[in-house]
């Protein structure tokens, strides 16, 4: 296990005593982890369409107004544009917005804010100003939603110098790297993949123990191929390397979870040993974020390569709707072929 699992950062002002652990889902340690740090700093206020009185398409802010009041949940137009600029404003002003994207298709009208302000903020100024805010995104397939609303677009942000880009894949993660995000003085476009929402529970202490952020997690050492993935598609990715082990391949499972900033030498380190990479995602396969870490691996790991790089990915077109959307998604099949083509081959 990577020892970023076990890494910390409290806040000063945290609760002497924390409620006992509860197993929740994914959407419940969103909720959890706004919920603390609204109740330990005055200046985390949360917008968004239908955030406040409904709780959130998804409830991942429900019952949050009620407590903390419509002046620090506040239910905004439906207009992504004004979204992106209110939060950008409230963050240079000392407030720290965590503002919800309703869905991925709907962050485009956002962009120009967050690329030519919010990002920008700590070089235009030389780092006299930051701007604190998280932009939650609800991302990717397999809800059977329509178009605009099943997209992986994480590439387009990690492009963005100023900006990190974040992505759990369980409870756990969720909870403390959403705490690690709005205590960041620098914008987070933190994506939270929706097909996993609701799917398993864990049990994640109300502690407001917050996970690094720009760290790699190993999730499973091994010893012949290295699987690197992020979001949904950990589930599967940790399945394809029960199967393997199940045929006598030892597989190493990364969640990269940071984007951007990638921590590359957590990869670099399990690819010396393994020489075969995999990469997962659930993105179009040309420019996807997994083509950057081929790269990589191409410039700095070329020696240690006992076999080409295998990328499995989502295809180059649009996500069908929807009796092909989970074909579109990669499977623990295609997953397993990958690898076995990468030990073939060295």
């Amino acid at each position: 296990m990577n020892k970023a699992e076990t890494m910390t950062a409290t806040p000063s002002n945290a609760a002497a005593e924390a409620p006992a652990a509860a197993a929740i889902t994914l959407i419940e340690a969103i909720t959890q982890a706004l919920a603390y740090e609204m109740r330990n700093d005055d200046t985390v206020l949360v917008l968004g369409e239908d955030v406040g009185v409904n709780g959130g398409v998804f409830r991942a802010t429900a019952g949050l107004q009620q407590q903390f009041g419509p002046e620090r949940v506040l239910d905004t137009p439906l207009d992504e544009t004004t979204i992106a600029g209110l939060t950008v404003g409230l963050a240079s002003q000392g407030m720290k917005p965590v503002a919800e994207a309703q869905f991925d298709g709907f962050m485009y009208p956002m962009v120009d804010h967050i690329v030519c302000h919010a990002a920008r903020f700590r070089y235009r100024t030389r780092g006299r100003l930051t701007c604190p805010m998280v932009l939650r995104v609800p991302w990717g397939g397999g809800i059977r939603a329509p178009e605009h609303h099943s997209e992986a677009n994480e590439a387009i942000f990690t492009n963005v110098p100023g900006l990190r880009v974040v992505m759990p894949s369980s409870p756990a993660r969720a909870y403390g790297l959403l705490l690690a995000a709005i205590r960041e003085p620098d914008p987070v476009i933190f994506f939270e993949p929706k097909r996993i929402y609701r799917q398993y529970k864990e049990v994640v202490p109300d502690d407001g123990e917050a996970l690094p952020l720009d760290v790699c997690y190993v999730l499973r050492d091994g010893s012949d191929v290295t699987l690197v993935t992020w979001g949904a598609q950990v589930k599967e990715t940790l399945e394809a390397a029960d199967k393997l082990a199940g045929e006598g391949i030892s597989a190493e499972v990364i969640d990269v979870a940071t984007l951007r900033p990638l921590d590359f030498a957590t990869i670099a380190e399990s690819v010396s040993r393994t020489g075969r990479c995999v990469i997962v995602h659930e993105a179009p396969k040309t420019a996807g974020f997994g083509a950057e870490i081929a790269a990589r691996l191409a410039e700095e790991s070329m020696y240690d390569l006992l076999a080409p790089v295998e990328r499995v990915t989502g295809y180059d077109t649009h996500i069908p709707l929807f009796r092909l959307e989970m074909k579109y998604l990669p499977g623990v099949d295609r997953i397993v072929a990958a690898a076995k083509r990468a030990l073939a081959n060295g």
